[in-house]
């Protein structure tokens, strides 16, 4: 069968909190310097949300952006998905408090917990549902404030990251173009190499939990390097393959900004130059499932993108989850 239309990328917005962190600043909390975080990561600042600044908040003034960005009213979207593993409360869905603040009042709402794959995971989700037409326009966004559950004494983790939101509209466009092709993998035999050991069901957080610092992000550094300078490559070329696309035919590759070392050993898997990356990493740091949507909205800014150019999305993260996306821009502005 021939579809007579694709599900594109409509519009695109993001948002940060005004505070930022710079490696400097991290040099008198903990034991590490700015020569040290750049040698192994790429960063130099991050920002960091406020006390009473949430992931709804930030995800609302992106979601708003991109509506804006697309010209489209809040009414005009029947469908919020929201990757986030920070939200609000534990439930409603973040997704929810965004429909409401936004006025999507008839759309439907929910969230995502993939970590930092999640916006590659909602992206698939609503060019799914456009192209069967459970939807017909589609807010997908990325939102975290995973500062909130750094422990700020342990330099390994504390360096690596930042909060923030991206949001895209995704609704019909000419077939051929838009999202042409997804890849979603999951391995939860990995689950403890990034996680938050309690506050869950299983280990609700008691006093001496929170004493101990188990209520803190931990991770399994070596261990997510590893497999992250595997898979971003892999799973790219594999998407890319779906899509009946190759490496050469990559004209942006915005890959998860996690680390600046495992953005250049996906590229140099793919063979593109510097030219045909986008990176930020060094101002933003890991934002998690906001990270692709950030870098995207900055590509697009910066004059990046234009119509019929492949892009290729691609995201690893806790779980362990990973995914990727294939899109041939459909916008002509």
């Amino acid at each position: 069968m021939t579809l007579q239309m694709g599900a594109g990328i409509l519009g695109v917005g993001m948002a940060v909190p005004d505070r930022v962190v710079t490696n400097a600043d991290l040099e008198a909390m903990v034991d590490t310097s700015d020569e040290w975080i750049v040698e192994r990561t790429g960063i130099r600042q991050r920002h960091v949300s406020a006390p009473d600044e949430t992931s709804s908040d930030l995800a609302t003034r992106a979601a708003l952006a991109a509506l804006a960005d697309a010209g489209i009213e809040a009414g005009e979207i029947d469908l919020v998905i929201c990757a986030t593993t920070t939200g609000d409360c534990l439930w409603p869905a973040t997704a929810c408090l965004v429909q409401h603040r936004i006025g999507a009042g008839h759309a439907a709402a929910f969230d995502i917990s993939a970590a930092c794959s999640g916006f590659c995971y909602g992206l698939a989700i609503a060019r799914d549902m456009v192209l069967a037409g459970t939807a017909t326009r589609a807010l997908v966004i990325g939102a975290d404030t995973l500062t909130k559950h750094v422990d700020w004494t342990d330099r390994t983790t504390c360096i690596l990251f930042g909060d923030g939101a991206g949001a895209v509209v995704v609704g019909p466009c000419e077939a051929g173009r838009g999202i042409l092709a997804s890849e979603l993998r999951a391995d939860g035999s990995k689950y403890e190499a990034v996680w938050l050991p309690a506050g869950g069901t299983r280990r609700p957080l008691t006093p001496e939990m929170l004493a101990a610092g188990q209520g803190k992000l931990a991770m399994h550094g070596a261990e997510v390097f590893k497999f992250a300078v595997r898979i971003m490559g892999e799973i790219s070329l594999s998407v890319l393959a779906r899509a009946g696309l190759g490496p050469d035919d990559v004209s942006l590759f915005v890959p998860h900004q996690a680390n600046a070392r495992i953005i250049a050993a996906a590229a140099e898997r793919m063979r593109l130059t510097p030219d045909r990356v986008m990176r930020n990493v060094e101002r933003y740091g890991n934002t998690s499932a906001a990270s692709i949507p950030i870098a995207l909205t900055e590509a697009l800014a910066a004059g990046r993108v234009g119509y019929d150019d492949v892009l290729v999305l691609v995201g690893f993260g806790a779980g362990l989850t990973w995914g990727a996306n294939v899109v041939r821009w459909s916008r002509g502005d």
